[in-house]
């Protein structure tokens, strides 16, 4: 009894450390952006600005088109998710419901692209687009955003329609449905929840994206906000580093708050495949 409690208490310990590391940055960005010039060169930097100001956030707007990049950004990874939920949904549903070689070929293709790394197929991208005139492209930057989904996409909705029991669809069936009527009328209503979660986690995943936006995106006006953000950096590596922790606050937001409604919906996804109905 006595040794099950000690365990007990060392992975509560484990759990608040593991909290007070991820929660860290997020709270130093916070603190950072609400102090003065005056605190920022502190040696003596504190956790609680003495003297909160907002004129970071003003200088961040004056300093970079936050509004426009944030207008980018949204569009961007808001077609991203739509598109990626739209292509995801039949062939989650066909791989789930039709377990043949391709479909667990379809299955390997998910898990080993997430693989990849992005340095290794940034430059066969950038070609593939460059051939179809797409770069410097806010359409080019969401076709690659999609690509990128969608195997994560496909891996939470398979889970989400293993779940509907296939009693609904044999009914459907028996009334005269066909497939595509089925997976409409009455498998997608209830891939519902699923389907909203799996398209809120691609718009968190494209809206964080820098790395491809950084590769594509040549001009001002067509840059996101991850990369305007790196505009608060000056050439020779020294950051503006009020602005900088004020507009990153702010693009953290969307984030956080989507992702702390969508959490536990995510991991249901993930684990609703290995429940047999």
């Amino acid at each position: 009894m006595r040794t099950s409690t000690t365990g007990r208490v060392g992975q509560y310990a484990a759990l608040l450390a593991y909290l007070v590391f991820l929660a860290f940055p997020f709270l130093w960005l916070v603190s950072t952006a609400f102090k003065s010039p005056r605190e920022l060169g502190s040696l003596h930097p504190t956790w609680i600005p003495r003297d909160p100001t907002l004129d970071n956030f003003r200088q961040a707007f004056d300093e970079q088109p936050l509004l426009r990049a944030a207008g980018n950004s949204l569009l961007a990874a808001s077609a991203a998710a739509v598109i990626a939920v739209l292509i995801a949904t039949p062939l989650a549903y066909v791989m789930a419901r039709h377990r043949t070689r391709l479909a667990k070929a379809a299955t390997g293709w998910v898990v080993v692209s997430q693989a990849f790394p992005l340095v290794l197929v940034i430059i066969p991208l950038f070609l593939v687009l460059k051939n179809l005139h797409l770069i410097n492209s806010l359409a080019g930057l969401v076709l690659v955003y999609v690509v990128w989904a969608l195997p994560f996409a496909l891996w939470m909705l398979v889970g989400y329609v293993r779940a509907v029991p296939t009693d609904l669809e044999e009914a459907a069936a028996v009334d005269g449905a066909g497939r595509l009527r089925t997976l409409v009328s009455v498998t997608a209503p209830l891939l519902a929840p699923g389907i909203v979660a799996t398209a809120l986690f691609a718009f968190i995943t494209a809206w964080n994206e820098f790395f491809f936006a950084l590769v594509l995106l040549k001009t001002s006006d067509k840059q996101t906000l991850p990369v305007v953000l790196t505009h608060f950096i000056g050439a020779e590596g020294v950051a503006d580093l009020g602005p900088l922790a004020a507009a990153a606050f702010l693009a953290t937001l969307p984030s956080l708050i989507i992702f702390a409604i969508i959490q536990r919906r995510i991991t249901g996804g993930m684990l609703a495949g290995a429940v047999k109905s």
